[in-house]
């Protein structure tokens, strides 16, 4: 039997595909690892569900809006601007995969910050494109220079930052569009549980793209529901290179009575911001590092009860957790990282049940 491998692009075979957060299939876990929100959509999503499910599932049978036209209108209302600077996508995912496909490629240079989100390498990679990385020291500090020296065609910036959760003020952003001559791509994922965004940005700079998810603030990770706000032009050509069809049914209505229910989000938001400000604070007080976070998750450095920290003391804490069936996220294969733990911000029990096996974990490691 021939390599079937051998009929594929040549690139294709040597291709790691991004890997997810696990996701259990039986019950009984914490799943504090993949930044979930712990609290249920608006019902009015469910309810708008299950209006498109009337008459037995009748409308399933015919395509969706193929633009998410009524979405994109919602959406440049909520931020200000016009249908025109909105793009709708199957998941952020969606759209960061067609920022790469109209800006990367092996003669367009994409570059990304390190640490940042591990999908940036996989999507270029996918193109055959040519990636550049820009590192950022324990400081967190946005390297501008470094930015504006890359000579990249496409820059993936994202702020708040993950896995750490630093937010880069729109000064410090409007810094680099003044000195990095490409796209700049801010992705916004937790842009909703930050003090201050980007879009603002968006009038003075037409290079700006920021992206934004429904799976975070909004609770509807399961829909996969995304979106780009950008220049009209740059818009229409990721219309040219997006799927037809990209975004079914069911997610586009569950969007729009999500988007429309402000005042129930906004109380999800503030209660996941007093729960991460008030566990920052006390594993702040052990004298545990960690940066200060605009998102719905915490990057910690623990230390063990002889107060070391380091690669070899979050491993033990990661490993203590999933044996007490808490899922968080631990990132070994940077420098930078490798001493912390990504910790999603769950429910009061939840985070409770953390500081318990935190607690456990420093007297049997004693």
């Amino acid at each position: 039997m021939s390599d079937l491998s051998s009929f594929a692009l040549p690139h294709i075979p040597a291709l790691h595909a991004y890997t997810p957060g696990f996701q259990p299939t039986e019950a009984g876990w914490v799943k504090l690892n993949t930044n979930e929100c712990p609290y249920g959509p608006s019902p009015l999503a469910a309810e708008a569900i299950r209006r498109e499910l009337d008459a037995e599932g009748e409308l399933l049978r015919l395509y969706p809006n193929p633009t998410s036209a009524p979405l994109r209108r919602l959406i440049a209302r909520h931020h200000g601007l016009t249908e025109e600077n909105v793009l709708v996508g199957n998941g952020s995912d969606d759209v960061l995969n067609l920022l790469v496909r109209v800006f990367g490629g092996p003669d367009a240079a994409t570059a990304f910050t390190l640490p940042s989100y591990s999908l940036y390498p996989v999507l270029v990679a996918i193109q055959n494109g040519a990636v550049k990385a820009v590192e950022f020291d324990r400081s967190m500090r946005l390297p501008v220079e470094a930015i504006a020296a890359s000579g990249a065609r496409a820059f993936f910036l994202t702020s708040p930052n993950a896995p750490t959760g630093v937010a880069f003020t729109p000064e410090e952003i409007e810094t680099v569009l003044q000195r990095f001559d490409g796209i700049l791509v801010v992705d916004e994922a937790y842009a909703p549980f930050a003090r201050r965004d980007c879009v603002g940005l968006l009038a003075k700079y037409p290079r700006l793209v920021i992206t934004r998810t429904l799976s975070k603030a909004h609770a509807l990770a399961g829909l996969r529901v995304g979106y780009a706000l950008a220049h009209p032009e740059v818009i229409g050509l990721l219309d040219r290179v997006r799927d037809s069809y990209n975004v079914n049914r069911l997610s586009q209505a569950a969007a729009l009575a999500a988007l429309a229910d402000t005042g129930y989000y906004d109380a999800i938001i503030g209660k996941i911001n007093e729960t991460r400000d008030h566990w920052l604070a006390e594993w702040s007080a052990r004298d545990w590092f960690a940066y200060e976070s605009q998102a719905n998750f915490i990057f910690i450095e623990p230390k063990n009860a002889a107060g070391e920290s380091g690669p070899a003391v979050a491993k033990s804490l990661h490993e203590f957790f999933l044996s007490r069936k808490i899922l968080v996220r631990y990132f070994p294969s940077h420098a930078l990282t490798a001493s912390f733990l990504r910790i999603s911000v769950g429910t009061d029990d939840d985070m409770l049940a953390v500081e318990h096996a935190i607690t456990a974990w420093l007297q049997t490691a004693k």
